[in-house]
């Protein structure tokens, strides 16, 4: 039951990450000029072609961590409510992060959707020491 939630969570992270990967490849395609496989160095977050690149990059830099952390826990054994709470905030939290890069075009540091990395990061610490408390037999 707790690993069907948990996978549940992770698919809706997966699908997370495929939306970003066709809305990024859409707007890219769409725009004037446009190069396969290469975007313009001039772009930056004025633009949504920028920010819906950088949203599916930053998703390929954070997510696999976070999806190697949760194939840890599982094989570890780790059967709590907590793990699946913090695989369904991590899920909701790409979602937000992405909403927030879509509408906001800031330079500023940090930027609205930096909170929600952050959060991020700590699920994904949290769920790498749920699995150490079970490997260590804690």
């Amino acid at each position: 039951m707790i690993v069907d939630w948990v996978l549940w969570g992770l698919w809706v992270i997966l699908v997370t990450v495929m939306v970003q990967w066709f809305v990024a490849s859409r707007f890219k395609a769409a725009a004037p000029g446009a190069v396969p496989g290469k975007i313009s160095a001039e772009l930056s977050h004025d633009s949504f072609v920028f920010r819906a690149h950088r949203t599916f990059q930053n998703s390929i830099e954070n997510v696999p961590f976070f999806a190697a952390a949760v194939l840890l826990a599982i094989l570890s054994g780790v059967q709590s409510q907590w793990f699946v709470a913090w695989v369904w905030l991590y899920a909701i939290i790409r979602i937000i992060h992405m909403v927030l890069y879509y509408a906001i075009a800031t330079e500023k540091n940090p930027s609205p959707r930096s909170y929600f990395f952050i959060l991020g990061v700590v699920a994904n610490i949290a769920v790498l020491v749920q699995a150490a408390m079970v490997l260590a037999g804690a």
